[in-house]
């Protein structure tokens, strides 16, 4: 059996502790609770978006940093936003098909509602879909794997 620390390094040649981080707004009350329920889910971190790690991110797989739900998932090469960020959360989550379309489908009515009940001011930037992970932004993702948190490690 090996002995494996779990510290953070900033050794970039070494595996991150997430192969998938959510980047979500940290002044949201909706997207804090399903940032905190995503704790279950093994190897999924979290990172709110105003951390100069998710921005730089962000900066690195668009060009700039848009205020979205995203799902970033290393192993995959994959970035999830909006929408389909949603949908991908749900499906982790172990959530039924069901509430997985709901979900995605209603995501903009969802957002205003919430919006519009905790009084948040700020609109998403309408970024969707599923996005293959740009190079610039898989060399980015190591550091936004360390700065996320979270209690299952796998």
């Amino acid at each position: 059996m090996s002995d494996q620390s779990t510290e953070s390094t900033s050794d970039s040649s070494r595996e991150p502790d997430y192969h998938g981080v959510l980047v979500y707004d940290g002044e949201c009350p909706f997207c804090s609770a399903a940032a905190s329920a995503l704790r279950r889910v093994e190897g999924v971190g979290a990172i709110e978006w105003a951390d100069e790690p998710a921005q730089r991110f962000l900066a690195t797989q668009f060009g700039e940093a848009p205020f979205a739900l995203v799902f970033a998932d290393l192993r995959e090469e994959r970035v999830y936003v909006g929408r389909e960020a949603a949908r991908v959360l749900c499906e982790r989550a172990g959530m039924p098909v069901l509430i997985q379309d709901v979900v995605g489908d209603n995501y903009e009515s969802i957002a205003d509602a919430i919006r519009s009940v905790t009084g948040v001011d700020e609109e998403p930037d309408p970024y969707h879909g599923e996005y293959p992970m740009a190079d610039e932004a898989n060399h980015a993702f190591a550091q936004l794997a360390e700065n996320a948190w979270h209690t299952a490690k796998v």
